[in-house]
């Protein structure tokens, strides 16, 4: 159930202590980056430079079963780390103070459908800024879902669990998209002329990822061209399924909380830290766990700090999960697949209207019924 954002759980003196006790985290963990950290995310670039080779190589050996099955396993972890470890984190800006070019976040690009540039807009400055905000973080729901009791139910969302099956089963070309607003060009509240520049950002480097993925790299197999096409989609389509999940699992479980602009009007940081606690899921794992799921499975840390590396997240989880016992907040936690079943639940559970909205429509109707007697 939504909670209104002036419904603070905290007194004006505790919400400012909880806000410098949460800065002194993240500069205790800023003043403390070191070689380890360069070494741990060099580390992870040079397995997926690996695995992605493996995955490739073995495709030249496509015609025996368990070498595709082998390519297509390394190329899958291959695409999952760049995607999430490493993409998602390095254009955070996780990495800048290393100043190595290849992991600087204004000139890294990823091996997806989605450009980075548009990704540094419309995640790091969108979504971060305004996490779970109705009207204001597109990431609820992907303009396609309905995640929210916010949103007002129309009859379109009785496909709610058909519509997240798709998203998750192409999430790479349904992420591309998602700085194109198609919804708002379907519903004309936006004007193609609006997305053309982005439209064309887009096609250079979906078609440039799509000529490498479906055209060249099969190509270079020969006569293996098909088993190699089937090995990359077979790839892609695990990645996909993993991405969307873990990022579904920290974003919208059940006691996930989202907010309206005019409750987050005036917000000072120590409101909008409040907001990241309230609105953010974690799930457990271990340790090779967290790195194949870009450290999401500590989204909580990740939304209070998005710029500290993704590695540390796991070390200050217990200072974080500390300060909520002591002012009595919500510390959502559990493990992976108890909360993306939460997160599908939540898919089913609001396809369907509204008490209040069956009983708005069934009262206007009779009160038009009424009128024309």
């Amino acid at each position: 159930m939504r909670r209104d954002h002036d419904e603070l759980l905290l007194s004006p003196e505790q919400l400012e202590e909880l806000g410098r006790e949460l800065d002194a985290i993240r500069s205790q963990v800023l003043a403390d980056l070191q070689e380890r950290d360069a070494m741990y995310i060099r580390s992870v670039v040079r397995a997926q430079r690996r695995m992605e080779l493996a995955g490739r190589g073995l495709f030249f050996l496509g015609f025996f079963p368990p070498a595709w099955i082998a390519g297509v396993a390394c190329l899958a972890v291959a695409k999952i780390l760049d995607n999430m470890e490493i993409g998602h984190n390095v254009l955070h800006g996780q990495y800048d103070w290393i100043g190595d070019p290849d992991i600087q976040s204004k000139t890294f690009e990823w091996e997806w459908m989605y450009p980075a540039e548009e990704w540094r807009r419309s995640h790091n400055y969108e979504h971060h800024t305004y996490t779970n905000v109705l009207g204001k973080d597109r990431d609820i729901g992907y303009s396609v879902l309905r995640m929210s009791d916010g949103q007002p139910w129309h009859p379109y969302y009785l496909g709610n669990p058909l519509y997240t099956l798709i998203l998750m089963l192409f999430f790479e070309q349904a992420a591309a998209l998602h700085d194109v607003r198609v919804d708002q060009l379907v519903t004309r509240k936006r004007k193609w002329s609006e997305s053309h520049a982005t439209l064309l950002r887009l096609r250079r480097k979906a078609g440039s990822c799509a000529l490498k993925e479906y055209v060249l790299f099969p190509a270079l197999t020969g006569p293996l061209f098909l088993s190699t096409l089937l090995g990359n989609l077979a790839a892609g389509l695990i990645r996909n399924i993993w991405a969307f999940s873990a990022a579904f699992t920290g974003h919208t479980p059940q006691d996930a909380q989202t907010f309206t602009e005019q409750q987050i009007e005036g917000e000072t940081r120590e409101h909008w830290y409040y907001r990241q606690l309230m609105c953010s899921a974690n799930f457990n794992g271990g340790k090779l766990f967290h790195i194949l799921t870009g450290h999401f499975g500590h989204q909580i840390e990740h939304h209070l700090f998005p710029d500290l590396p993704s590695s540390r997240l796991r070390e200050i989880a217990p200072q974080v999960r500390s300060l909520c016992i002591k002012y009595d907040l919500p510390y959502n936690t559990g493990p992976f697949l108890r909360q993306l079943g939460s997160a599908w639940l939540k898919v089913f559970t609001l396809a369907l209207p509204s008490k209040e909205h069956v009983v708005g429509r069934f009262q206007g109707a009779r009160r038009r019924r009424e009128i024309t007697r």
